[in-house]
């Protein structure tokens, strides 16, 4: 069998930034073993499979390590590749049966909007290896489904922080969201990085899962309900976010082809 696959910059509208996925849309179903080696070839922070259902696509997100419940810019790129390569009509809306459930995405002119789970967090005292992991003084630590969020005093903290990944790896799940307010100066809202050595990713450059349970952090801060955020990694990228307090957050953001090729293995 020979699969072709699609590599995808995910929000971002600029080759070679933001956040590089995979996507296979697949012809029928595949062994799990089959879909982790595919993903552990192309070591990205995600690869994303695809089939048709009757009105939408099962889809399914792997690491290079492990299979996970949630990705937003891997279903940013799988939308993105739908309709590009005309899997769907433009106008359509793109529907995929997933772990966490239905997830819908739309098209809004150069943007893709996806409607996904909120993720609440709540205030917790975390271990003092947090801090000496993290590297950086931590203004207040909450917990959520992705692991801690920890919120710190400056943009300038968020972008020169140089975590112990290894000292992190070993703290619950090993993942973190670290997130301040954007400097005044900024186009932005908020900021924040994400770090996941737990699940084989040291730093995921762009991640819209964090941004379901950024939403809801900053909505209660700020008293507002649309953000415009910046994943300040190395690549970087832009998250525009919507949260009106109900259970959904809504995330928008572009996308662009870098790659296409054809998986000859099997």
């Amino acid at each position: 069998m020979r699969q072709t696959i699609i590599q995808v910059d995910a929000f971002t509208d600029t080759p070679f930034a933001g956040n590089p996925a995979a996507v296979c849309v697949l012809p029928a179903s595949q062994d799990e073993g089959w879909m982790q080696n595919v993903a552990r070839e192309m070591n990205l922070s995600e690869t994303a499979f695809l089939v048709r259902q009757d009105d939408g696509f099962n889809l399914r997100w792997f690491t290079p390590t492990v299979e996970v419940p949630l990705c937003g810019h891997a279903t940013l790129a799988s939308a993105h590749v739908l309709w590009s390569e005309g899997h769907l009509p433009s106008e359509a809306v793109a529907r995929f049966y997933t772990k966490s459930g239905l997830l819908i995405a739309k098209r809004q002119g150069d943007w893709i909007e996806l409607d996904f789970p909120a993720n609440r967090s709540q205030e917790t005292i975390p271990s003092p290896e947090l801090a000496q992991a993290l590297g950086v003084p931590i203004k207040s630590v909450f917990q959520t489904a992705l692991d801690y969020l920890v919120e710190v005093e400056s943009e300038e903290w968020v972008r020169q922080m140089q975590p112990n990944f290894q000292l992190l790896k070993t703290l619950h799940h090993g993942r973190v969201i670290v997130t301040s307010l954007a400097s005044q100066d900024s186009d932005y809202d908020f900021i924040s990085r994400f770090f996941a050595p737990g699940v084989g990713i040291d730093e995921d450059p762009v991640t819209g899962a964090a941004h379901c349970c950024l939403a809801p952090f900053w909505r209660d801060r700020l008293g507002k309900d649309e953000f415009l955020a910046y994943q300040a990694s190395s690549r970087g990228g832009v998250v525009k976010v919507r949260y009106t307090g109900s259970d959904r957050v809504f995330l928008a953001g572009q996308a662009v082809t870098v790659l296409r090729g054809e998986l000859i293995a099997t």
